[in-house]
């Protein structure tokens, strides 16, 4: 008898005893819908952590100026980065594709008859689209020309965009920062909400030197941090370490002695953070699969009860000419059919709770945009995971029936 007859025979033999067939695989369904659903929320996390770390920009390395702690408070050190730091680490680190200097500041911005604060007023560099993996939607950004000339341009957001200017064209429009005028020349790409709920479009970039001698009236060339690309992902590490080196040289830092400067890669924390959400996925998942070994005893249990039942059978088979081992194949077939359908069921359960919990975040935190991830390998893994169930749990009730004497067996009432 070949599997495909098996498979049958199994389906028929189930479908003669519906209500038990379902409750038994009551528990594979729930364990599987459980798994299923862990590991896809989990996938959404890993993904929603990627996601705003490219937001963010592409293989960032931060450099910012120490902080010391002080009654319990940490303070910055004075600043001791300055737009010279920013030239030499893109002449002179080779792991390094952009840099990009940032002065912050605040106030309002004026546009025609309407006042609004953006939540980012920055001065940049030319490479900070780069950097920030930031492209245009309209315009241009500005140039070094007019970084080196502290020209009076501005690249704005999309939500300062429709704040300011509504349904008309931003480009060639005048804003005024601090009662000075400002041309916008480029509008910047949307980019939603960042991990925290903050509007990453309401922002006003311009030159950093233009924040620094028009709206700072500074004469120092000190920056508020440095904004670092690596040329790859892998690459990051050996970035980072070029510009600490770099940065101890220029600073005149001995060895032993605290850096007055910290570099941060951000792929070292998307790193971490995808550890740890990856963990806490196979923690629950372990704790949801519990269920599975419940589900496992069910099958095991029916089994048994179905080799009693059919132990009149199973004699007549054996005086027909079936062997110990077609009894054996016969009975663990059933049992795989009985998980496998638990399985299936389990997966389509599974990934409908997991959309309906994604959907639930989205609407009560719409800045999350929390992604649904489907993951084909995930459920082919919970699918055969739900069939080696059926063989584990089912081995010894189909042992038990292709051990019987056929004697014996047809003389069963």
């Amino acid at each position: 008898m070949n599997l495909y007859d098996l498979i049958l025979i199994s389906l028929r033999t189930l479908a003669k005893n519906k209500m038990r067939s379902g409750l038994t695989i009551l528990g594979v369904v729930i364990g599987i819908a459980a798994v299923t659903t862990m590991v896809s929320i989990g996938q959404g996390a890993s993904q929603l952590v990627r996601n705003q770390f490219q937001n963010l920009g592409s293989n960032v390395i931060v450099v910012l100026p120490a902080t010391s702690q002080s009654g319990g408070v940490r303070q910055n050190i004075a600043m001791t980065l300055t737009e010279e730091d920013t030239t030499a680490i893109a002449e002179e680190c080779p792991s390094v594709l952009a840099v990009s200097p940032l002065i912050g500041t605040s106030g309002q911005v004026i546009g025609g008859n309407i006042n609004w604060k953006p939540n980012e007023m920055v001065g940049v560099g030319a490479d900070y689209p780069i950097v920030r993996a930031w492209p245009m939607a309209r315009g241009d950004f500005f140039s070094q020309r007019d970084v080196t000339s502290a020209a009076r341009v501005c690249v704005i957001g999309n939500t300062l965009a429709n704040q300011l200017f509504a349904d008309a064209d931003p480009i060639g429009q005048q804003i005024r920062v601090k009662n000075i005028p400002f041309r916008v020349i480029g509008v910047l790409i949307p980019k939603g909400a960042n991990l925290v709920g903050q509007d990453q479009d309401n922002i006003l970039l311009m030159p950093f030197t233009t924040v620094r001698k028009r709206l700072q009236g500074s004469a120092f060339k000190n920056v508020g941090l440095i904004l670092v690309s690596a040329r790859s992902e892998a690459l990051s590490s050996q970035a980072e370490r070029e510009i600490r080196t770099l940065l101890m040289q220029r600073h005149r830092i001995l060895p032993g002695e605290p850096a007055d400067f910290e570099v941060r890669n951000t792929a070292e924390v998307a790193n971490v953070l995808n550890i740890i959400t990856g963990t806490l996925t196979a923690m629950l998942s372990a704790i949801a699969a519990i269920s599975l070994v419940v589900g496992g005893v069910g099958i095991m249990n029916i089994m048994l009860v179905s080799v009693t039942e059919r132990t009149r059978e199973i004699g007549i088979r054996m005086a027909l000419g079936a062997r110990p081992r077609d009894i054996l194949r016969q009975f663990l077939v059933e049992s795989v059919v009985l998980s496998s359908i638990g399985g299936i069921i389990g997966i389509a359960l599974g990934y409908g709770a997991s959309a309906g919990i994604t959907w639930l975040i989205n609407v009560l935190l719409p800045s999350s945009k929390w992604p649904f991830v489907v993951s084909l390998p995930a459920a082919l893994v919970a699918l055969g995971f739900a069939a080696s169930v059926g063989i584990f749990f089912g081995y010894y009730p189909a042992r038990r029936a292709s051990r019987l004497d056929p004697i014996e067996a047809l003389r069963y009432e």
